[in-house]
């Protein structure tokens, strides 16, 4: 029986390894993932960016047998009939390798990555441009795969950075992407929402699922009032929770009705009489159209990918 521990140092080395080989991959959305491998020429890997991009079977041969070992070590190996398949993939981001979950990602831990991940990371990027006030703490809210933690942790290094999530897949890979990513001074840690860390921080961050999942997969599945349940929360946690100076950015998605945006609404009925600054832009007008074709979301007019900044004056 392989220790976790050894489980993830395997894992560890070889995102390592396919680093040193240049392996560089940009993950896409759920839909074009899966009509890109629907072609016939797409049936198998062929090289690294089919095993550890695409998620698609291989043939052992592919693989040095050095990397198909670590893969046995780190216990993300698949039989597929006489093939393989990586239960893992990694995805490049601002330099940077993240390990996720493979596609596709039905399980309920599934850790996730993708078009979301990037536009987080421009929000989180453009934050600590805007906001240059000094950052002792923050706190990455639902971390997946540590993306948003780990990006703060590299641009503010004196910072202490916490990655909370309730799904222990997420904190193991977060824990490997920071230790492959050098940022020692990230912390993953189990929380449901702020309820188990505690004091203040100078930067919350957020990118919560928004949508309504019927299988309520942890990673998709905002709940509430078409998906907005969980960012919702988030908000309400994070105002008690911010220092002087401090700043929550959320990062979500919103289903508009009759041209007309409810969360914000919401945000509005929430943030209106206190002492906050506060922003709300859309970053992108329509994220996951092809939701609009059944269950919830056949009354909306489109999901918009939206950010939300709240600071608390410093004095």
């Amino acid at each position: 029986m392989i220790s976790e521990k050894t489980q993830d140092q395997a894992l560890l080395h070889l995102a390592q390894a396919l680093r040193e080989r240049g392996y560089h991959f940009v993950t896409p959305t759920p839909l074009t993932h899966e009509r890109v491998n629907q072609r016939p020429e797409n049936a198998l890997a062929e090289d690294m960016h089919g095993i550890f991009g695409w998620s698609r079977p291989f043939q052992r041969e592919l693989l040095p047998p050095a990397l198909f070992n670590l893969m046995e070590l780190a216990d993300v190996l698949e039989a597929c009939g006489s093939r393989w398949r990586s239960r893992v993939r990694l995805s490049s981001l601002d330099g940077q390798l993240f390990v996720h979950s493979a596609f596709p990602t039905d399980a309920p831990d599934a850790v996730f990555f993708g078009p979301d991940t990037y536009r987080f990371a421009s929000a989180i990027q453009a934050h600590l441009n805007h906001h240059r006030g000094h950052i002792a703490r923050a706190v990455d809210i639902g971390c997946g795969s540590g993306a948003g933690a780990l990006l703060t942790a590299l641009a503010r290094p004196q910072a202490e950075v916490l990655a909370v999530d309730i799904n222990s897949a997420a904190l193991r890979l977060t824990r490997i992407n920071a230790a492959l990513a050098g940022a020692g001074n990230l912390q993953a840690r189990h929380s449901d929402l702020l309820k188990d860390v505690h004091g203040e921080f100078d930067l919350i961050l957020a990118n919560p699922p928004y949508l309504i999942d019927p299988s309520e997969r942890a990673y998709r599945h905002g709940g509430g009032p078409l998906g907005a349940g969980l960012s919702l929360a988030i908000l309400d946690s994070a105002l008690s929770r911010l220092a002087p100076g401090g700043s929550l950015l959320l990062y979500t998605g919103v289903a508009m009705q009759d041209n007309q945006d409810p969360f914000l609404g919401e945000v509005r009925q929430r943030l209106e009489g206190l002492a906050l600054e506060w922003r709300y832009r859309e970053m992108d007008p329509d994220v996951f159209g092809e939701e609009l074709l059944e269950g919830a979301y056949t009354s909306c007019d489109r999901i918009a990918a939206v950010v939300l900044e709240v600071t608390r004056p410093a004095s």
